[in-house]
Parts: structure tokens; sequence; C-alpha cells
């Protein structure tokens, strides 16, 4: 079940402070974060020890015994140790992966520039080169200040790269045979809490503006049997913290001060999105743009806008503008009553090739805050109700520049929307029956074989050499016709 964390500020009461400026309550976690995090240690050291079976009750009991601490707060260092455990697992694992991806593309660079070299070589060392009709791939030139060749420029890049693969492979099986490490903070405490108890937790009890915190039976002689503070309220503008229902505590430390978070299964909140066949908001996000359009149960577009994103901002002014873009995306959704749509991207993959692209994709692709954007979108739209749905992104933007860019008048970005809510309403994106015909194409196969084929011709199609070209086509049938019988010209040569 999804769970919500509130987090604030410890505060400081100036009746609650003692002498030398703290209140009780900072002083019992200070000294009990000790404790803990020694029991943390030795639980995350056990917890790594492949050889011994992890028994949790066994293990309680040697914490509680050990360290003098109550089974809850034994349970929060057990939980608190299989998640940094698992954490660092799950880390690693993504480590490795990036580096084979980086690897991968790196292997795909120099194999390409090896045939280029090859290719070049075996131009050049025919009879009569000069006069050959088709040209090398890889010209031999010659830079007048430096007096060095392309080819050489190439070769070292070679060089350089095949010393880079070889760091990454050595590193990838370090990583393999190489042991976990953990991190474990020392300002740390985590108290799990049950629905069955009290207040949600029956160590640590919040009444709604007091904390009253149990102390262990290593600290009563110190702080006595409990220790109270008042830490407020959680407000905030949807406030989904219940009454009722487990609290799990988390205290740490950050920036030299106390940090209290509750750990909750949020209260429901009233849904306002429609069921998808009613109508759909898809969104389409550009790294300078995000564009959106609604859709009707039948399919046919009602609304559409672009909210524009500046790009190259620093983390807060970014963060600031995701979240204005946002409010607005979960405002129209709620005046059309429609769930949000939009893509299933992952970008792992071409950010472990930006080693061998240019530098203007790499600053452009390193900037798009993706992940993110979805990340606050789902936020706030859970908290308000409405529905977000990620669906396959493929072909989405060539089906919004073929089909709809002319017929509604659409820029690119809209024209995706439109096609990506459609496709979440499962409604069918077919090319015209000539089109397919002409591109001989299997009517027994998925539609996206009769749009892979397609893309194939747009990307040879001499007419559209840009997005604004799309407009310029009234009727695709023409164009895919004389492509095919252009093929088939050549065919007819190379076979004779």
């Amino acid at each position: 079940m999804t769970t919500l964390t509130y987090c604030k500020g410890l505060p400081t009461p100036a009746d609650e402070l003692n002498p030398i400026g703290f209140t009780d309550l900072e002083m019992l976690l200070t000294s009990l974060s000790d404790i803990f995090y020694q029991a943390t240690v030795e639980t995350v050291n056990h917890l790594l020890n492949k050889e011994i079976k992890f028994n949790q009750s066994s293990w309680n009991s040697h914490i509680q015994q050990k360290y003098g601490l109550s089974k809850r707060y034994a349970n929060g260092v057990i939980a608190l140790a299989k998640g940094k455990n698992t954490s660092a697992k799950e880390c690693r694992k993504i480590e490795i992966k990036q580096l084979r991806a980086r690897v991968k593309s790196a292997k795909s660079w120099v194999e390409r520039a090896t045939k280029k070299i090859k290719l070049a070589r075996k131009f050049y060392g025919k009879k009569n080169w000069q006069f050959s009709k088709n040209g090398c791939n890889f010209p031999l030139s010659s830079n007048l200040k430096t007096r060095k060749t392309n080819w050489y420029h190439l070769r070292q890049g070679l060089h350089q790269k095949k010393r880079y693969i070889h760091r990454l492979e050595n590193q990838i099986k370090h990583l393999l045979s190489a042991k976990i490490r953990v991190k474990v903070s020392r300002g740390e405490l985590f108290i799990v809490g049950s629905s069955d108890e009290s207040y949600g937790n029956q160590t640590c009890q919040w009444s709604g503006d007091t904390l009253k915190l149990r102390v262990p039976g290593c600290l009563e002689a110190k702080f006595g049997k409990y220790v109270t503070s008042k830490i407020g309220s959680f407000s905030r503008q949807i406030n989904r913290l219940p009454n009722s229902g487990a609290k799990t505590w988390h205290f740490y430390r950050k920036d030299n001060r106390w940090v209290v978070a509750v750990q909750f299964t949020p209260a429901a909140v009233e849904k306002v999105s429609l069921p998808i066949q009613y109508g759909a908001l898809g969104i389409d996000l550009n790294p300078s743009s995000i564009g959106w359009a609604y859709v009707d149960g039948q399919g046919n577009l009602k609304a559409q806008g672009t909210l524009p994103i500046k790009t190259g901002l620093p983390t807060g002014k970014q963060d600031a503008q995701l979240v204005d873009v946002c409010l607005k995306l979960a405002a129209l959704a709620k005046g059309f009553q429609s769930p949000i749509l939009c893509e299933r991207l992952d970008f792992s993959r071409k950010k472990a090739q930006l080693r061998e692209g240019t530098k203007k994709y790499a600053r452009m692709l390193s900037a798009w805050a993706y992940s993110r954007f979805y990340k606050i979108l789902s936020s706030i739209l859970s908290n308000r109700g409405i529905a977000l749905k990620l669906v396959n992104p493929a072909y989405t933007s060539l089906i919004g520049l073929v089909k709809y860019s002319r017929m509604y008048g659409l820029s690119s970005d809209v024209a995706a929307a439109l096609a990506i809510a459609r496709r979440g309403m499962n409604l069918s994106e077919r090319l015209p029956r000539s089109v397919s015909a002409y591109l001989g194409v299997n009517p027994r196969k998925h539609v996206w074989s009769a749009l892979y084929q397609f893309n194939n011709f747009i990307g040879r199609c001499p007419v559209v050499n840009r997005r604004h070209d799309y407009y310029s086509v009234s009727n695709w049938e023409p164009l895919v016709k004389a492509d095919i019988e252009q093929q088939r010209r050549v065919s007819a040569k190379l076979l004779r």
C-alpha cells in the first residue's frame, strides 16, 4: 500500500530549553542515536554475512539484551538496517547496469570508427580513385595549423576509447566481486508503528500537537520514563494525515538540526477524474515546453495548449517552475474531470551514450528534469484525486505529425499529446489502406509494423526534411508510391 511521509524541523519551544540551550527531546535523541547507530551497524554487518541465516526474532532479542532497548526500538533498528542493506544492493545493480550500457555504447562507436577507416583505406588503395563517382566516406584531410590529419585524430580517439572500455570493464569486474558497503548515519532514529496501538505507535505517541516519547531502559536513569515536547502539527494545504492508523517516526540530523518525519498510510481523497472512456488529457513533455490535448469519449480533439518551460535554471527555481506547471495541469484535469495520460520513458540508455554524442545533445538531455517532473506531477495529482496513467511512447510523435498536425493545425508537441491521449483510450491509429498496401504490410500483423515501415520511408523521403514539412503533405499515397517504384528500379538495376 502507498505511504506518504511528512517532514518538519524539530521545534525548540523557549519554555522547554535547558540552561545549555537544548530541549529534553533533543538531548534524548542525541544520546539515543549513538546507541541506535551501534545497533544498526551490527545489524547491517549481520545481514551482509551470507554464511549466517538471519532470524529476526532471535536478533531482536539479541539487540534488546546487548543495548538495553525495548522490542519496539529493536524493530526500528532491524527495519532501518534492512532498508539500507536493500538500498545498497539496488544501487550496486543500477551502477553495474549503467556501466555495461556505457561499455556497449563505446564498443559500438569503436566498431563504426574502425569500419570507417577500413573502408577509407580500401578506397584509396584503388587505382584512379581520383575519378571515382561515389567518393570516399571518410576523406583524408589535414589541418594546416597542426598538420595532423583527420585519420590521425580518429586513430587517437580509437586508442583512448579502448582504454576507456578497458577501465569500465575492470570496474564492472570489481563491482561484481566486491562486498556491498552500506553507509549508516550517526544521527538517526527509526521507530516502527502499528495500526493496533494507541496513536499508531506505542513508543512514540503524537496527539496532534505534543509528542510523547518512551525512553528505553538504558537511558531511564538519565531522562526518566517519558520525554514530551510540543512539536505542533504537520500543516499542509491538502492534509492526508489520518488520526488513526500506523505511524512510523523517523528522526535524523540535517544541517545541524534535528528533523522529525512521520510515515503513514494516507487518507483517501475524493476521486475527481471520471473513467477514461469519457475522455482523457494527454501531455507530451519536451525540454522547452509541455503540449497538452483533451479528447472526448469518441477520441475527438476538444481543447489544446502549450505550457512553456525555461531551461538552465538552478535546482530551486527549476523545482518551483515544475510545481507551477503541474498545478496548471491539475487544474485543467479537474476542469475536464479526466485522467492525465503521459509517456512511459526511460532515458538510461540514451544517457549512457552521452560520451559518444554531441555536447549540445548531452547538455540538453542532462538538463531535462523528466523524472523530477513526473515525480512532482504524481504527488500533486494523487492529493487531488486525479488519476495518472502511463502509456507506451512508440511512434506517438510520428502519428501526431502525420495524422493530426495538418488536420487540426497543431504543433508537434500538441499533436503527440493527442496521439498519447487516444492511445491511452485504446483507440487505433491505422495508416490509410493504400499506404499500407504500397508498403507491403501484412494486414494480420500489429499496426506498429506498418508504422515501423512508414517511419523508415520518412527517413528517406526527400520531401520531409524538418517538422514543418509535414504540414505541406496532404496525401502520403503518391509519395509512398513513388518511393516504392524508385526502390524497385534500383533493385532491378542491381540484378542485371
